[in-house]
């Protein structure tokens, strides 16, 4: 296949001081192509477009040159860093002539994959870093919303996550544009678009952004789509005009809860009954929120923060079953039992903190705005967490990972401090005073 650039050359780009090896080709779509490069000691990703793509989207060297001068809005974002044109002697090795400029950004690390391989089932990653990368995506936008920014194009294509940890790279940051602009060729991904979008009625937005993160969001809890129950099973072939009924004409929630009229097929649609069930009462009703009166009333959709606000609510009722060690999210009054097997689950030992509880589950950690309610949510910045004894599992403790001592009482009385990097029996433990505020232990 012959590419744009050629592979092994060292090019020369305005701006630059130095030139830009071309180590290997990445992938290539139909705006144009990426390639791992090396400037100096640093290897990076330049995407290079293809000629037609400035045809169709004039406006593409104007938004990148706003998104470098803003600044990435946070680390999950893959972000324009310099925009790219060649000098003059570089020029004629470029395989097309019309081929002109593209754009510098972070290489993705090893270690992340595409999220539609977890939305496929083909991907080994726990329930809680499914969370925390819904939680990451949602912070991410909401970071990005701030800066007054929309995205257009929110899919799982644009989206990587890493299993280990939950971590989300966010990438293809070319369509994003100033809220309100209205300019470029994007308008989405089918399947994913706002209602008013997809039917001609608006351009993309925040709002719409909010409609299609829930969409994502949806997809990343339940490895299912929103609107398709079954409704989709009379659809002979999903065409544009079927598509235009089923996500926008005649949307319906899967999960509505005043309209059974489009639930999941318990053999075609599985995946969704099992999943759903999962999770507590507070997270279903924002979807039950965004796509039931937001469908058609955008100012109705929740916002990035009550999602990034109800995913850690989720990860701090996290426990595992003592029968079938499945990872649950019990939700009181609901009967505490596991999903998977069905058995009851005991009252887990929680910690009262200023802000809510959270539970004694290793795994589980504690953060500065559960003791702070003006501090924002950091799942990447803990202040404890919850682990094990190295040689008795069944014993729990919590380690401090902050950079301060804590003052404590253990339960016969005894005061203690826990300095930082050790951990304390939860066992013996009665109160902590953390720089987040005081730590108490609640016993069922």
């Amino acid at each position: 296949m012959t590419r744009l650039l050629p592979e092994g050359a060292s090019l020369r780009f305005e701006g630059l001081e130095q030139p830009l090896q071309i180590l290997r080709a990445l992938g290539g779509g139909t705006q144009g192509e990426v390639y791992a490069v090396r400037c100096g000691a640093e290897e990076l990703a330049l995407k290079w477009y293809l000629p037609a793509c400035l045809e169709r989207d004039p406006q593409l060297p104007r938004r990148l040159r706003q998104s470098i001068a803003l600044g990435a809005p946070s680390e999950a974002f893959l972000w324009p860093l310099a925009l790219l044109e060649p000098t003059a002697e570089s020029r004629p090795l470029i395989r097309h002539p019309k081929a002109g400029f593209g754009y510098l950004m972070a290489l993705r690390p090893a270690g992340f994959v595409g999220a539609h391989r977890h939305a496929g089932g083909d991907l080994e990653i726990s329930l809680q870093n499914v969370l925390r990368a819904g939680f990451h995506l949602a912070d991410g936008f909401h970071q990005l919303h701030l800066k007054g920014l929309c995205y257009k194009d929110i899919s799982l294509g644009n989206l990587f996550l890493e299993p280990g940890s939950g971590r989300v790279l966010i990438c293809d940051n070319d369509n994003v544009d100033i809220d309100g602009q209205g300019g470029g060729s994007v308008l989405g991904t089918p399947g994913f678009m706002a209602p008013e979008v997809l039917l001609g009625k608006a351009k993309p937005c925040a709002s719409s952004d909010q409609f299609s993160l829930a969409v994502l969001l949806f997809r990343l809890l339940t490895r299912h789509d929103p609107f398709r129950g079954q409704r989709e099973l009379a659809i002979r072939c999903l065409d544009e005009p079927a598509r235009r009924r089923l996500y926008g004409e005649e949307a319906l929630f899967i999960f509505d809860p005043g309209d059974p009229g489009n639930r999941p097929d318990p053999e075609e649609h599985a995946a969704a009954l099992v999943t759903w069930p999962i999770y507590p009462r507070a997270l279903q009703e924002l979807f039950e929120q965004c796509f039931g009166p937001g469908l058609r009333q955008p100012e109705r959709r929740p916002l990035t923060g009550q999602w990034t606000q109800q995913l850690s609510r989720c990860l701090d009722r996290r426990q595992h079953c003592p029968h079938c060690s499945q990872e649950t999210f019990p939700d009181p009054p609901r009967p505490a039992r596991c999903w998977q097997c069905g058995s009851p689950l005991p009252p887990p030992l929680q910690l009262q903190l200023n802000q809510g509880r959270v539970s004694a589950t290793a795994g589980n950690t504690l953060h500065r705005h559960h003791g702070d309610p003006l501090a924002p949510i950091r799942l990447d910045q803990p202040l404890a967490r919850f682990v094990h004894h190295p040689e008795d599992p069944r014993l729990l403790g919590l380690h401090n990972l902050s950079g301060e001592p804590w003052p404590g009482q253990l339960t016969n009385g005894q005061s203690f401090t826990l300095a930082p990097g050790k951990t304390c029996n939860l066992a013996a433990l009665q109160q902590l005073h953390s720089s987040a505020g005081p730590i108490t232990v609640l016993r069922p």
